[in-house]
Order: C-alpha cells, then structure tokens, then sequence
C-alpha cells in the first residue's frame, strides 16, 4: 500500500484524485482548510509549517508519493501565495520523505492557463522567492485593475519551477520524477460562477477551445495525477502535461517548446 499526500482534497480536482487512489488501495492523507486529515491554510508560512510536520506525524516519517494540487483563482494575492508559494513548499517541505520510498513520485496541479499571458514581473520575483515581493506585486495588479493575471502567473511560474528542478540532483537524482499537469476547464466549485450562463461559457470557449470533448469533470486530471505517481511512471521528467481537451494544440499550433 502507497502512501500519497493530496493537497487540496476536501473538492474538486483534489477530492478526485483523493477518492481514486484510495478506491485502487493507497492510503491518502489529505490536505485542505477544512474536511481533511490535515487542516492547513497553506497561504501562509504557519500553515505550510503545519502541513509538513502533520504529514510527517502521519505518513510515520516517509511517503511514497505527493500531489501539489491546492490552488485558488482569486484576484486576490493569496491566490499567489497558495498557487506558488504553497505548492512549492509542499513539495520541497515533505521531499525528504519521499526518499525512503522504493518508487517516490511527486506532481503538481497547474494549469492551461499558463497559455493565456501573466505577468512576467510577478513570475520573476516568485522565482526568486522572495515572497513578500511577489505579494506586492499581485496587490498592484490587482489595484491597477489586472487581478486576472495573478492566476496565469502563479502557475506559469510553477511550472517553471517544476522544469529547473525535476533533473536536479534532489529530484532526479534520488530517483523521484517531479511532473505538472495542465488542466483545461474543469467542473469544479472553483469555476463555476465563470460558466454559469450562455454567455459566459462563449466567452469562455472563445478563451480555452477544448474541441475534444469539451469542460472535463474532475476524474479526468485526477485519473492522470495518479499515474504520475504511480510506480509506472519510471521516467517522465519535469513534463507539464496538458489534459485541456485540445487547447494547447489550438492556441499553439505545432509548437512543442
């Protein structure tokens, strides 16, 4: 039986991969401000403090596998400080963990978002880490009336970071794949005051086409979060996979890179 962290499991895609990977027999420890084994606001420093030494409490001193997935998609800047800030102390915080794993696998919940524009300013300084400078920087967009881009930017910055450290002697080397996931638009509570009219969900097609099939219920990123930390994935290495119904391939075309 592997054990598995999901960070934001109380809903949505987090609630998803949680009832999955129990439901195959893995033992899940779930994270979430509420309804979860561990209640933590990973917005802030305590809560992320808090996060790792339950997990380490619970997992008994090691894990088998972590998904980075909480997240929020306010115009607010903890959507930053959970979306970055939160997702990578997550993983760094219970990397250690991993190592007494006989197949540790770590992934991280983005977004297709990524695709839409951010604001290059506010990646760099997540980036850096300094956190309070990020902050600030999402508090003058949002006054300056460009919130919306606090989101594209979170996560864009996180899938940078998944790409400079997935081949890294603490990730790669110690034999843990890190990998990202991009979803398209998924049915979850934290989208649903964005496609809740006609006219809001041909907005939205005109911004994230998913001509495959069109929105995604929560299974289906769960179901790919739980290959990635599953014992066959052996070698996918710092990849941000896009389940987003084909946006990516719209917005792209034939660019790969």
């Amino acid at each position: 039986m592997r054990t598995v962290v999901v960070t934001g499991s109380a809903s949505g895609i987090g609630r998803a991969t949680r009832d999955l990977l129990r439901s195959r027999g893995d033992r899940v420890i779930g994270v979430d401000v509420h309804d979860a084994d561990v209640v933590a606001d990973l917005s802030t420093t305590d809560g992320r403090a808090r996060l790792v030494e339950r997990v380490r409490e619970l997992g008994d001193g090691r894990l088998d596998a972590v998904v980075a997935n909480a997240g929020l998609a306010h115009e607010s800047p903890a959507t930053v400080a959970v979306d970055f800030f939160g997702a990578v102390a997550t993983l760094d915080g219970l990397r250690d963990l991993l190592t007494g794993s006989t197949a540790p696998r770590a992934a991280a919940t983005a977004s297709m978002a990524v695709l839409l524009g951010a604001d290059d300013e506010l990646v760099e300084r997540c980036l850096a880490g300094d956190e309070p400078a990020a902050l600030e920087r999402a508090e003058h967009l949002v006054t300056s009336g460009r919130g919306g881009m606090l989101y594209p930017s979170a996560k864009k910055a996180l899938c940078r970071w998944v790409r400079r450290h997935a081949a890294t002697p603490e990730w790669a080397g110690a034999g843990i794949p890190l990998n990202a996931i991009a979803p398209g638009i998924v049915r979850t509570p934290m989208v649903a005051d964005l496609i809740a009219t006609p006219e809001q969900r041909d907005a939205m097609a005109q911004a994230v086409p998913m001509p495959l099939n069109g929105y995604m219920d929560p299974e289906v990123p769960a179901r790919l979060l739980a290959w990635l930390v599953d014992e066959e994935n052996s070698h996918l290495c710092g990849q941000v996979v896009f389940v987003d119904g084909g946006s990516d391939v719209v917005l792209r075309g034939d660019t790969t890179c």
